[in-house]
């Protein structure tokens, strides 16, 4: 039986994909998507916080930095729609940080596991390091932008927001349907069918910021 932060972690990791689901379904702006996204901010923020907990316990690199940008990922997501009225710069400025952190990490410790005898760094290849890696200092890049020009409007803004919701949700997809392919029954454990709901948020990300960025809908 898992421990009470175990249970409570893999509890919002599922609360998470069914909310996520629903975000992803619903009408951007709708009900459904403003009550299913606030749910799954919230379920997020739990699970990236607990999971990263855990694994540094282990201690596993991989799931510190995955957890760290989650979590990165959903708190800028949500500030960018919604910003507090005060100090947002100083906010804006400790979340790059926050990635840069994360992508310094991640990239570090991808070199770490090509130098290892084994290949890996705590079980894991370079690959998975160097992608969670590429990606924060990608966003911490974004981040810096956004400082220079004093914010983001329009659709840049509501696709900002878009692709760190959507990323945060493919990083726990893929911890749940690839990382614990073990808990599915025997028949249907194949990794190229559990791949598909992974890759599918991928796929809307794309569809949501082509609309988003390419249709007047959103302007």
């Amino acid at each position: 039986m898992p421990s009470f932060p175990g249970a409570l972690h893999i509890a919002a990791g599922s609360i998470a994909l069914v909310a996520g689901a629903g975000a992803l379904y619903g009408v951007k702006g709708g009900k459904l998507h403003c009550k299913s996204g606030m749910l799954f901010v919230w379920a997020m923020l739990i699970m990236s916080v607990t999971g990263a907990a855990l694994a540094a316990l282990k201690p596993e690199a991989l799931s510190v930095i995955a957890g760290a940008l989650t979590f990165y990922l959903v708190m800028t997501a949500v500030l960018t729609i919604r910003r507090p009225a005060a100090g947002a710069r100083w906010i804006d400025l400790g979340a790059m940080l926050v990635a840069l952190t994360v992508g310094i990490a991640g990239l570090y410790f991808g070199f770490e596991a090509l130098k290892s005898t084994s290949g890996t760094k705590d079980g894991f290849p370079a690959p998975p390091y160097f992608i969670f890696g590429t990606v924060a200092l990608l966003a911490a890049l974004l981040d810096w932008r956004v400082l220079r020009m004093g914010g983001v409007h329009g659709p840049q803004r509501l696709a900002r927001h878009l692709w760190r919701m959507c990323f945060a949700l493919f990083i726990a997809a893929a911890s749940f349907f690839l990382g614990q392919a073990e808990v599915f029954p025997e028949q249907i454990r194949n990794l190229a069918m559990l791949a598909v709901p992974v890759f599918l948020v991928l796929f809307l990300m794309v569809y949501w910021l082509g609309r988003v960025l390419f249709t007047q809908r959103y302007r």
